[in-house]
């Protein structure tokens, strides 16, 4: 576990980034032979973008909350993003066909994204009392004092 940073901080990031949360629902819980692969899938790919940084991806946590799993992760680029996707030498393409062949839209398992192209300058962050967490994981942290002391204050000095 990450130690804990007893002070207020901010996370700052050079240039433009993405924010992409990606989900799965369990409509039908019981059809384990229908969402369990695809669980199983979001692992693989985390575990294949980690071990390659050169892909682009900066930071990536797994959220729970039955009947929904979501992961929130940061990207250096949507074309990085889209290239990962794309690629058929990756884990992500084989898995979202064989998603497709096996499931598709039959109403068992609900799958979605969403993907934020955060420009420099437009965004803004504070954690007091935390280990590195989102941003501040993907992110360089900076002490949260003068300039970036207060939230206006904090998204004029990412601009």
């Amino acid at each position: 576990m990450a130690d804990i940073i007893a002070k207020r901080m901010c996370a700052e990031i050079e240039g433009d980034f993405v924010i992409f949360l990606i989900g799965m629902r369990f409509n039908k819980f019981w059809k384990v032979w229908r969402w369990g692969p695809l669980a199983a899938a979001m692992p693989r790919m985390l575990t294949e973008l980690e071990k390659q940084p050169d892909l682009g991806l900066l930071h990536a946590r797994m959220h729970f909350g039955f009947p929904n799993i979501m992961v929130v992760q940061y990207w250096r680029s949507f074309e990085a993003l889209e290239a990962y996707a794309t690629n058929r030498d990756a884990a992500h393409l084989p898995a979202w066909q064989a998603f497709n062949r096996a499931v598709g839209s039959n109403g068992d398992v609900g799958i979605w994204h969403e993907t934020y192209l955060v420009r420099s300058g437009s965004y803004e962050n504070v954690y007091n009392n935390m280990p590195p967490f989102g941003l501040g994981a993907a992110g360089v942290l900076k002490d949260a004092i003068g300039a970036r002391q207060s939230a206006r204050s904090r998204i004029s000095a990412s601009a």
